[in-house]
């Protein structure tokens, strides 16, 4: 490739020698978090850190806070108290430490959230033209080497609308990779998809936790978490309830919800 991409394509998204320092402090950090809305408070006193190249499964029932959660990491939500840190910066109303946090955290979504009136090579190269700074040959050059990384190379000058969801979803996941993220935000990336594309997707993640990629994944594929999670955190009713490794979480869950959670989901 033309394009500066080794260090963290090639090199499987492991830090370069001058990274060095950053890859040993926490990708995440987060002390004391409350989030209302309105009367109704979401998040209660949430703690929680995450190491550079950790994957973490969060779960829990609808409404427990999950996406609330991971949605405060790159400031789509703001909180109203607690403390927030992504890669050394912490999360503040400040705009510029905002642009600077979301430049480097990947998220996809539910919805793919695609432009549908572009292309995906226009989705895919858009953010690094435009964030990046990169001139239109480097970031197509980029957006195709991902694309093959997702594989569906063969889908770049498509229409989202001529895409499946399973195709869709890993085209966007292709588009966040674009942005060389340190770490990625999942907020249950199946959820809206066809039971027979769930795998297609659930593929590429494992493909990127293998690699070495900082994630945090809200989800309900348990069979995901117990493959690729290096830790499980439960949330109910805004707390985190129990964490723990995922043969943990999955043999022995110490809490009484965990419990009644697993009984009903596996």
């Amino acid at each position: 490739m033309s394009i500066d991409v080794a260090e963290r394509v090639g090199g499987a998204f492991r830090p370069s020698a001058a990274e060095g320092a950053a890859a040993t402090s926490l990708a995440v950090e987060i002390a004391g978090l409350c989030k209302w809305y309105g009367d109704f408070q979401v998040l209660k006193d949430v703690d929680l850190s995450v190491s550079p190249g950790e994957r973490v499964v969060i779960c829990g029932r609808s409404g427990s806070g999950k996406s609330t959660l991971i949605r405060c990491i790159n400031r789509l939500e703001r909180h109203e108290r607690g403390r927030i840190v992504v890669d050394g910066i912490e999360l503040t109303d400040d705009l510029k430490r905002i642009d600077e946090v979301r430049r480097e955290v990947g998220m996809v979504f539910q919805s793919f959230n695609l432009f549908p009136h572009m292309t995906i090579l226009e989705n895919c190269s858009m953010a690094p033209m435009r964030v990046r700074k990169m001139s239109r040959p480097q970031a197509e050059d980029l957006a195709r080497h991902f694309l093959e990384k997702v594989r569906i190379p063969d889908q770049a000058h498509k229409y989202p609308g001529q895409l499946s969801g399973g195709q869709q979803q890993r085209a966007a996941i292709a588009r966040a990779l674009c942005m060389k993220p340190r770490i990625m935000l999942f907020d249950e990336p199946t959820s809206a998809l066809d039971p027979e594309m769930i795998k297609e997707v659930l593929d590429t993640m494992m493909a990127l936790a293998e690699e070495g990629m900082t994630m945090l994944c809200v989800t309900h594929e348990m069979g995901f978490a117990q493959s690729v999670a290096n830790r499980v955190v439960f949330m109910d009713q805004g707390r985190i309830l129990e964490e723990s490794d995922a043969r943990t979480f999955f043999t022995n869950p110490r809490h009484e919800r965990s419990r009644q959670f697993l009984e009903q989901i596996l």
